[in-house]
């Protein structure tokens, strides 16, 4: 693995240690967890995307 590639994921990892506890708090209903939980999949995976096609 590239130290680029490194650094993306521990930065990946270190805004979902950030943003995890709010997550979780605010989400009390399943149906609404699920809805969040999606778009914070879909937003992850366009970063991933997009890093990759630049570097």
């Amino acid at each position: 693995m590239e130290t680029n590639e490194l650094m993306s994921a521990i930065f990946l990892v270190a805004v979902l240690a950030l943003v995890l506890p709010g997550f979780l708090s605010t989400n009390n209903k399943i149906k609404q967890f699920m809805k969040n939980l999606s778009i914070w999949t879909i937003i992850i995976l366009v970063i991933i995307v997009i890093i990759y096609l630049i570097l």
